[in-house]
């Protein structure tokens, strides 16, 4: 996105070291998803006959800021898009950017792994593809679970609720946008003259974690903490006075998370379900959660701005997951299950299907981006990409110039 200009203090460009890091998240995804295959806790579409606790003890550590990362992230792309279309603008081009892949995804692949879980769990369950696909876009309006307002007997949105949820923050944002960004010129200033507030954010998370309840099929966290996420780098993350203290308390603020995350293993490891129960301890344990995850997000983004390498460009096997990130997300899942499903039977041992299925789906969801989305212009349109860029025109004695936008 190209620099725009802004208040005092407000970054005059995207953050190239997040889009890095949403990129590679995604990437991450592959192999995380991967791994519930293998995990006795998860109601992943497949399950393979071996499964270990060691899979739900390490998903912890990236459940924790992975997400609530990419919703920050994107909060902060908002804040540079608003800036530079306006707020109705704003809206518009995020309903397109984000609507028609969820509605492309949520049609086209959201149906396979519902699928194919029927057949894991029964062999004897022959239902066509198309008669289920059929039967999976039969749906009714429940708009009390809101922004998920279509439910049915087998639909679902599946992974794709990442893009549902975040559509739903960018058009809550949107009227808000003018009167937000007044607030966020206040708000890095007081972070500024008191460093300490960085912290705050912590509490209204842990809140929210704890008295809403954790929900397991949006990665744990409550989907309303996911807002805050979203707002928090909407207001704060690309502004100078925010992220010169941000850098300096990166160390601490890790440590901090470390601990806070440790002190939730009790609650859940032993006693009521964590994720729901009203009881002091899953109180707690919820709590904790929410300030660890805030405390997980804070120190990466401080530890990340203290390498300026990302400001000079980034490395070309760096920006292709960058720019390929929301076409990989929507690709990834049901490759992942299809792979699983027909590696989880074999009679080998479960690391090696865990890098056999890792291995074919990022293979094969690359391969998908590559030939099926990237090089035609109606299939970026589709999977939310920005047309292509003109070909470039190249001097006599000089370096390529790109065309005129």
């Amino acid at each position: 996105m190209g620099a725009d200009t802004g208040p005092p203090g407000a970054g005059s460009g995207r953050r190239g070291e997040l889009d890095v890091l949403r990129g590679l998240v995604v990437v991450g995804l592959v192999f995380f998803h991967s791994a519930l295959v293998f995990s006795p806790d998860d109601d992943f579409y497949v399950k393979d006959a071996t499964t270990t606790d060691a899979v739900t003890v390490l998903a912890g550590f990236g459940v924790v800021w992975a997400m609530p990362m990419l919703f920050l992230v994107a909060g902060l792309g908002a804040r540079h898009s608003v800036r530079r279309r306006g707020p109705a603008r704003f809206a518009r081009e995020r309903l397109l950017r984000l609507g028609v892949p969820l509605v492309v995804g949520t049609v086209v692949l959201c149906p396979l792994p519902q699928w194919l879980r029927l057949r894991a769990a029964d062999p004897a369950y022959d239902e066509p593809y198309p008669t289920f696909w059929g039967r999976f876009l039969s749906v009714r309006p429940d708009p009390a679970d809101f922004p998920f307002v279509l439910e049915g007997e087998h639909f679902e949105t599946g992974h794709l609720w990442f893009v549902l949820l975040l559509l739903a923050f960018c058009l809550l944002l949107a009227p808000f946008a003018t009167a937000l960004t007044g607030r966020a010129d206040r708000a890095a200033e007081a972070v500024r003259r008191r460093p300490a507030l960085l912290l705050l954010p912590a509490l209204p998370l842990a809140a929210v974690n704890a008295l809403l309840g954790m929900e397991e099929h949006y990665a744990g966290w409550n989907r309303w903490a996911y807002l805050l996420f979203f707002a928090y780098g909407f207001l704060l993350a690309d502004d100078e006075r925010v992220r010169v203290p941000t850098r300096r308390a990166a160390v601490r603020a890790g440590v901090a998370g470390v601990v806070l995350f440790a002190g939730t293993a009790p609650g859940f490891v032993a006693g009521d379900d964590p994720f729901t129960a009203w009881t002091p301890a899953a109180l707690a344990t919820r709590a904790l959660f929410g300030a660890a995850g805030w405390c997980w997000v804070l120190a990466i983004l401080g530890l990340l701005d203290r390498r300026p390498r990302f400001r000079r460009g980034m490395p070309p096997f760096l920006a292709y997951p960058a720019v390929a990130a929301l076409p990989l997300y929507v690709l990834h899942q049901p490759v992942v299950v299809a792979y699983a499903y027909g590696v989880v039977g074999w009679s080998a041992p479960a690391g090696v299907k865990y890098a056999v299925i890792v291995a074919a789906s990022l293979v094969t969801v690359v391969l998908l981006y590559e030939l099926g989305v990237r090089r035609w212009a109606v299939t970026r349109w589709l999977f939310g990409m920005r047309p292509a860029p003109r070909a470039t025109a190249r001097p006599k004695d000089g370096p390529p110039t790109p065309s005129a936008p």
